[in-house]
């Protein structure tokens, strides 16, 4: 039986050959698609989904697979060709209704927001992931468990419908004539991610966009007024929890303020933007304007060098992670994430030029180096792999010196 898990494992490596091939062709035709920070932004929060999702992946599937077993009509087989062939379909359809409501409904798109904020348009912005779309994504696919379909055929159909969307987060790809009529494609998805008048709230479909041309909500792209990526609130932060708690916070903060108990309840679910007349007089927000510029604090090299760096020693580390989480127990599997992901914060206060950024993170770097020196192991790496230790120690080390000089090498350059 194909798993969820081997998919990913095969998937991974082909995601960074694929963004590899795409920076080159880009580079090729004289056009600038990637920006660092945003680079190291997307693949950072896609990476904080991927953590979350080793804690409560159980969650969602748990609750289906219950529903599945106890709830269901009738149980298909596993085994049917046809099985597969309409489950896909039905959650691409399922699907749809999931996106086009957290587009319409703002404590979904609280969770989807992450996912649209970047202002660039390329495949690290495919792998940008929420953190938080766990917590009500899966009442949409009941509908499958209901009917039926077993638990191991919609965690696979799930996966083959995500990674199917990678693809289509690309500017490298053209029109593709009839494909495009039919299917999701680079496209009609640079229509969705668009702030545009004419593309807002558009082209919805995963797989298929027919379902976009049956409901009505379907747009083609259009030369003359070529798509801009981001959201109309716009993020302006490399900060990766900010990232998934924004949207959160600002509707916790209005519906605190609202002075009607209906408005507090309102906030949650009417569409994104909408606020209560009394906390919009209290707490105005400025017109949106489409021609901002785009948010890229100034770096050194010295500095962005050693984002790139970090943030790659990160992935790595990120990647044992979830190949070590299994065999973990739950404190030292949650201890693990909340390292990465506070490295990952430290990063983005490194990318925003932030002076705390380097002191935290020298913290990290030589607290790391000192921990597994002492303690002579890793997160689900067994005592005695002295080489794996020092390596480590040497690594971190270093890091930590660098970063040392660029405290120094930074203040100068303030000055």
């Amino acid at each position: 039986m194909i798993t969820p898990e081997r998919i990913m494992a095969w998937a991974i490596p082909g995601f960074f050959v694929l963004i590899g091939i795409e920076l080159l062709v880009a580079k090729w035709r004289g056009r600038e698609i990637y920006y660092s920070n945003d680079a190291i932004n997307s693949l950072g929060l896609g990476m904080i989904s991927q953590i979350v999702g080793v804690f409560t992946k159980l969650f969602a599937i748990g609750i289906y697979a219950w529903c599945a077993e106890h709830l269901a009509i009738w149980t298909l087989p596993a085994r049917s060709p046809w099985v597969w062939i309409s489950g896909l379909l039905l959650y691409d359809l399922l699907y749809y209704w999931l996106h086009r409501f957290g587009h319409e409904v703002n404590v979904l798109w609280a969770a989807h927001v992450v996912h649209h904020q970047s202002e660039s348009y390329n495949l690290t912005t495919a792998l940008r992931q929420t953190g938080s779309g766990f917590l009500l994504g899966w009442l949409f696919y009941l509908p499958m468990a209901l009917l039926g379909y077993p638990a191991e055929v919609f965690a696979v159909i799930a996966l083959i419908d995500l990674l199917y969307q990678f693809w289509v987060h690309t500017e490298v790809i053209d029109r593709l004539g009839w494909f495009d009529r039919v299917f999701c494609s680079p496209s009609n998805h640079r229509a969705h991610h668009a702030v545009n008048d004419r593309y807002l709230d558009r082209n919805y479909g995963g797989i298929l966009i027919l379902w976009d041309r049956l409901f009505g909500t379907f747009v083609e792209e259009n030369d003359g007024d070529p798509p801009i990526y981001g959201t109309r609130a716009p993020l302006q932060s490399w900060n990766p929890l900010w990232a998934n708690a924004e949207v959160y916070g600002a509707m916790l903060k209005d519906s605190w303020h609202a002075g009607r108990w209906l408005d507090k309840l309102r906030v949650w679910f009417k569409p994104p933007g909408w606020r209560p007349e009394d906390v919009a007089r209290r707490f105005p927000k400025g017109e949106f304007d489409i021609a901002h510029a785009r948010y890229n604090p100034p770096l050194s090299l010295p500095l962005k060098s050693y984002c790139l760096a970090a943030f790659g020693l990160l992935l790595l580390m990120g990647t044992h992670f979830l190949d070590a989480a299994p065999k973990l127990e739950l404190a030292p599997a949650a201890a693990y994430a909340a390292y990465l992901v506070a490295g990952l914060w430290t990063i983005g206060l490194l990318l925003e030029g932030r002076r705390i950024g380097i002191w935290l993170e020298l913290l990290r770097t030589a607290g790391t180096a000192v921990g597994v020196w002492l303690s002579g192991c890793w997160f689900g790496v067994a005592h005695g792999d002295s080489g794996l230790t020092w390596g480590m120690v040497l690594v971190f080390g270093l890091s930590a010196a660098f970063v040392a000089c660029l405290s120094g090498y930074e203040r100068r350059h303030d000055a």
